[in-house]
């Protein structure tokens, strides 16, 4: 079971949750479970309001997640990945550094999000 820590300005501390690794939960859906405040709008991946930061917290070879087509446009008009970070991530099954919590599900690695 991963350990998904957020961090944000918008809290008064870091809240470290359990989560289970791969059950299509997405990081929006344990955010709102555990109250975290991160904020969203559409929940499908068109909107971007529900971008956030994801660093892997191991010393292990990253878990590379599948980006949808809308996460990959809306990411990349935002200014928060480039063509290269995007080919990368699919070439070489390397995580983005940024995802939409609503669309980004968790593998089996502790993770920071932040926001």
């Amino acid at each position: 079971m991963p350990n998904v820590t957020f961090s944000s300005p918008q809290m008064k501390k870091d809240l470290t949750v359990y989560a289970v690794a791969g059950d299509t939960k997405t990081l929006l859906s344990v955010a709102q479970a555990n109250k975290v405040p991160v904020a969203y709008e559409c929940q499908n991946g068109e909107c971007g309001s529900c971008q956030v930061q994801v660093q892997v917290l191991s010393n292990n070879r990253p878990i590379g997640v599948a980006m949808t087509e809308k996460e990959k446009t809306v990411l990349r008009l935002a200014g928060k990945i480039t063509a290269e970070q995007i080919k990368a991530a699919e070439t070489n099954d390397l995580p983005s550094p940024w995802r939409l919590a609503c669309q980004c599900v968790l593998r089996d690695e502790d993770v920071l999000v932040t926001f």
